[in-house]
C-alpha cells in the first residue's frame, strides 16, 4: 500500500497538468423531462416569451487538487466566484430553483414568523412544509441537484462527479456539500442547512429574512459552519436583520464581528465578517460587493481586495473557531473590534 502511495505522489504532478477547468451548461427540464413549471410563484421554465428560464450550471479544474467538495450556488450563476472555487480544488453547480416567490408568497400583514421560512425549506426539499405552494421533490433545489450530479457524472467523467454520489446513486452525499448563495441564496442555503446536515454554508449578504423564527431552529448543521460577509452599507445590516440573523443561528459563539479591511485572516477564526469599504453610500453596490464581481473592492492595481477573505469563507478549517462573545438582543450595541 505504502507503494503504492508513493507511485500516485510521484505521478500527481502529471496527472495534475493533463487536466484542465470544465464548463457544463444544461436545461433542468433536458436532464429531467418530468420537471414542471409552477407559474403561479413566478417559477417556470420558459418565460412568457419563450426564453429558457431553467439554463444550470457546473465547473471544475481538473489542474487542481479537489478537495472532495460540491459547493452548490443559490442564485443566479457567477462565473467569477465558479472560477475562484475552482481554483480552490471545489466542484460547483448552480441549480435552477423556487426563488422568485418572495414577492408573491407571505404577503399577509403582519405574516406569520413561520411562513417565508416555510416556503424556503419546501423550495429547498420538495417536501410538504408550506400551504401556500406545493413543489415536487424533482423540483426542488435537492432534487435538481441531484438529477444534474447524476448527468455530470457521464457528461463529464473526468470531473469525477460521482464522488458526492451515495453507492446507489439515490442521494447526494450531503455532509460533502457547501451550501452558498447570495442574498435570498443565502438565506435559503441557511434554511436548507438547518434541516440537512451539510459540510458548510457560505452566505454572501446575508442570511436575512425579516422577523421569521427558523433561524433559532435546532440545526442538523453544526453552528460553527456557518460563515457569513456583507457590507455594512447593505440595508440588511444598516436595519440590522444581518446581525439578528446571525446571532439566531449562534454564530456569536464562535468569534466578534471582524471588519475584514481592517484585519487578516484567519480574522480571529469568526464566522462573522463585514466590510465597510467606500461604496458611495450606494446600498446596491453593498448588497452585491461582497460577491466577486465588478462591484467588488479594488486596489488601485485593480487587485480584489477581498480575495483573501472568499478563501477564508470557502476552506477555513471549521473545527478552528473563535473565543465565543456574549449574545444581545440590542444590535445596535454591538462594537466592532481591530483584532491581531
Amino acid at each position: 500500500m505504502l507503494i503504492r502511495i508513493f507511485f500516485f505522489l510521484l505521478l500527481l504532478p502529471n496527472v495534475l497538468a493533463n487536466g484542465q477547468r470544465y464548463k457544463v451548461q444544461a436545461r433542468a427540464s433536458k436532464i429531467d423531462p418530468s420537471v414542471g413549471s409552477y407559474p403561479e410563484i413566478g417559477f417556470v421554465l420558459k418565460n412568457s416569451s419563450g426564453k429558457s428560464q431553467d439554463f444550470q450550471n457546473a465547473s471544475v479544474d481538473t489542474r487542481v487538487p479537489p478537495r472532495g467538495r460540491l459547493a452548490i450556488w443559490l442564485m443566479a450563476p457567477n462565473q467569477n466566484l465558479f472560477d475562484r472555487l475552482n481554483s480552490y480544488g471545489i466542484h460547483v453547480i448552480q441549480v435552477h430553483y423556487a426563488r422568485q416567490w418572495f414577492s408573491k408568497c407571505c404577503q399577509q400583514r403582519p405574516v406569520s414568523e413561520n411562513c417565508r421560512g416555510d416556503m424556503r425549506l419546501e423550495a429547498a426539499t420538495g417536501e410538504d412544509h408550506s400551504d401556500e405552494v406545493n413543489i415536487r421533490v424533482r423540483d426542488s433545489i435537492m432534487g435538481r441537484a441531484l438529477n444534474f450530479v447524476r448527468y455530470l457524472e457521464k457528461k463529464n467523467p473526468r470531473g469525477k462527479w460521482g464522488q458526492f454520489l451515495t453507492p446507489n446513486k439515490d442521494d447526494i452525499l450531503w455532509e460533502r456539500v457547501i451550501l452558498t448563495g447570495a442574498s435570498h441564496g443565502s438565506t435559503t442555503a441557511s434554511r436548507l442547512a438547518k434541516h440537512t446536515k451539510v459540510a458548510r454554508v457560505v452566505a454572501l449578504c446575508g442570511p436575512r429574512d425579516q422577523y421569521q423564527a427558523w433561524q433559532a431552529l435546532p440545526s442538523k448543521t453544526p453552528e460553527n459552519r456557518f460563515f457569513g460577509f456583507s457590507h455594512t452599507k447593505d440595508t440588511g445590516w444598516e436595519e440590522f436583520h444581518y446581525q439578528r440573523s446571525w446571532e439566531m443561528l449562534g454564530l456569536h459563539k464562535f468569534g466578534p464581528i471582524i471588519v475584514v479591511d481592517q484585519n487578516k485572516p484567519p480574522y480571529a477564526n469568526t464566522r462573522r465578517l463585514i466590510t465597510n469599504f467606500d461604496v458611495k453610500n450606494d446600498a446596491n453596490r453593498a448588497h452585491s460587493s461582497v460577491t466577486p464581481g465588478s462591484r467588488s473592492f479594488r486596489g488601485k492595481d485593480g487587485k480584489l481586495m477581498h480575495a483573501p477573505v472568499w478563501k477564508y469563507l470557502y476552506t477555513h478549517p471549521v473545527e478552528n473557531i473563535g473565543q465565543s462573545v456574549p449574545s444581545t438582543e440590542a444590535f445596535k450595541k454591538i462594537k466592532l473590534e481591530k483584532v491581531k
